[in-house]
């Protein structure tokens, strides 16, 4: 690593800004957050940046996509600690959370493919069983029964409430659109984009704007996929760069 620091060739923080549409203190606060590795000073204190810092700049900008901001400058600092085993647990992590979310579109899909316009609930429902209470669905689903609540607020669920102990009682119907909100909440949609996806399914009037949202999270997903093989072959070349080895990734 040294001996690319001490490169003869200097370049300074508007020189890495360029092309980025950066600003030279984007740069200088990459440094101080440990994005890139720390730049040689003048003797009057200016910054001397390498090609390496440009590489590692590169690195960043690419793993951004994939990854978010905050797992990126993760990443970048582990590298530049020598933390190696770190950043591959956080490539991993964020490999996992990818899959994890193409597995949760799937449930979401079966889960549509299983919808029947006769299970739409009436207007009056009656106890029976497939009934629940909102800590037991609360556990199910993961989520805190405040969210339940706040679903409700926004139409999302509909528990009927126990005429003796006001309980809120969650049929199957309810435990089905809490179950398909959970699953779209998961995949980046807000209440106000559920909201009419559910009531769609309540009706049976059509699942046209279910299909839409399915296809479009299916095109952000695989958007996130590339950017995660971007962001790796980007890093690859810094790594390769630092260590002064051949990369044996091709960057496009």
């Amino acid at each position: 690593m040294g001996r690319n620091l001490k490169s003869r060739e200097r370049l300074r923080p508007v020189d890495l800004a360029r092309g980025h549409g950066l600003s030279t203190q984007a740069v200088r606060n990459y440094e101080e957050a440990g994005i890139l590795p720390a730049a040689d000073r003048s003797p009057h204190g200016y910054r001397a940046y390498t090609p390496l810092h440009a590489s590692a700049l590169r690195a960043f900008l690419a793993l951004v996509p994939g990854h978010g901001h905050a797992t990126a400058t993760s990443l970048m600092r582990a590298v530049n600690d020598g933390d190696l085993e770190e950043a591959f647990r956080l490539i991993d992590m964020s490999h996992v959370q990818l899959l994890d979310d193409r597995r949760t579109l799937l449930a979401v899909e079966n889960a549509l493919r299983d919808l029947e316009p006769a299970a739409a609930p009436g207007p009056a429902r009656g106890s029976g069983p497939g009934e629940t209470f909102i800590g037991p669905l609360a556990a199910e689903l993961g989520i805190r029964p405040a969210t339940l609540r706040k679903w409700e607020r926004a139409g999302l669920v509909r528990p009927r409430r126990d005429p003796h102990t006001g309980y809120r009682v969650y049929d199957r119907a309810d435990v089905r659109d809490a179950r398909l909100a959970h699953q779209l909440r998961r995949g980046g949609y807000l209440l106000e984009q559920i909201a009419p996806l559910i009531d769609q399914v309540r009706t049976a009037g059509g699942l046209e704007p279910l299909e839409a949202a399915l296809s479009d999270w299916h095109g952000r997903l695989s958007v996130r996929g590339r950017a995660l093989l971007t962001g790796a072959a980007e890093l690859a070349a810094y790594l390769s760069e630092r260590d002064g080895a051949p990369c044996t990734f091709e960057r496009g």
